[in-house]
């Protein structure tokens, strides 16, 4: 009587073995995602780590980093920050005296005479030393500076974010929903009136990147000093706001988040 029974416990038992086995083999058999049944576990994390990067190289890199922006500003390395300090307020500076016409077409002339000269410099340097060299910017035409359509759809993603952001700024204030923001914008403009009548803006231009060029670094010298006449003079200014918004009927007023 004891052999049919152990005859009918024997299925389970080696379905219960082999489903362990399955299990051993499969990482838990419960399918879950990124499992790798058939390639052990140094293979399969070898292979994550490929798509991984794979799936991260195809991703554009800026033009420009924030660290390299704040370099540029803070003279962290003064030949470079000189260099385009220099450029850009010579072309300010140009624009100011001259038309736009005229600055760029300048401009053009003069790279254009950069490199011709040096182009016919090096063909009489190897048609008289008889050499092989071959195109003195090949380097730089072989460059691909293609814009990927990957990129560009990125950028263009980057640019609507800021310019939706704006557009509601934009109509947050000349609707109104707020009389403070609005009456702010006013007293701006208002003032900027008075600017424009002092200064066109190019003027305004060269301004600001005087004050780009040479405000960080001096906030990084003086920061203590400037933060402290800088928080007496905005604890001043909430105080004032705050007395305004009470006196002012119909304003809605912030909720402290």
């Amino acid at each position: 009587m004891a052999e049919p029974s152990a005859a009918t416990q024997s299925p389970s038992v080696s379905s219960s073995s082999s489903g362990a086995e399955s299990s051993a083999l499969g990482g838990g058999g419960s399918g879950s995602p990124g499992a790798c049944p058939a390639l052990g576990a140094k293979s399969c994390g070898s292979s994550c780590a490929d798509s991984f990067v794979s799936s991260s190289s195809s991703q554009p890199v800026s033009l420009f980093s924030t660290s390299q922006v704040h370099d540029l500003i803070f003279w962290r390395d003064v030949k470079k920050t000189g260099f385009v300090f220099g450029t850009t307020l010579i072309m300010l500076l140009s624009l100011a005296a001259f038309s736009v016409i005229s600055v760029v077409s300048y401009l053009i002339l003069a790279l254009l005479s950069v490199t011709i000269s040096f182009r016919v410099y090096k063909s009489v340097i190897q048609a008289v030393q008889k050499s092989e060299e071959g195109h003195p910017f090949k380097a730089y035409l072989d460059v691909d500076i293609t814009l990927s359509s990957e990129a560009f759809h990125n950028y263009v993603n980057a640019a609507m974010v800021h310019i939706n952001r704006a557009l509601k700024l934009i109509i947050r204030l000349f609707l109104v929903e707020d009389l403070v923001d609005s009456l702010k914008l006013a007293v701006f403009m208002w003032l900027m009136t008075y600017v424009g009548a002092v200064f066109n803006g190019i003027t305004l231009l060269i301004l600001a990147e005087l004050l780009i060029f040479s405000v960080p670094i001096v906030y990084e010298k003086y920061k203590t000093q400037i933060d402290h006449y800088v928080g007496i003079a905005r604890d001043q200014t909430k105080s004032i706001v705050e007395k305004i918004q009470a006196k002012l009927p119909g304003v809605t007023k912030k909720k402290a988040e």
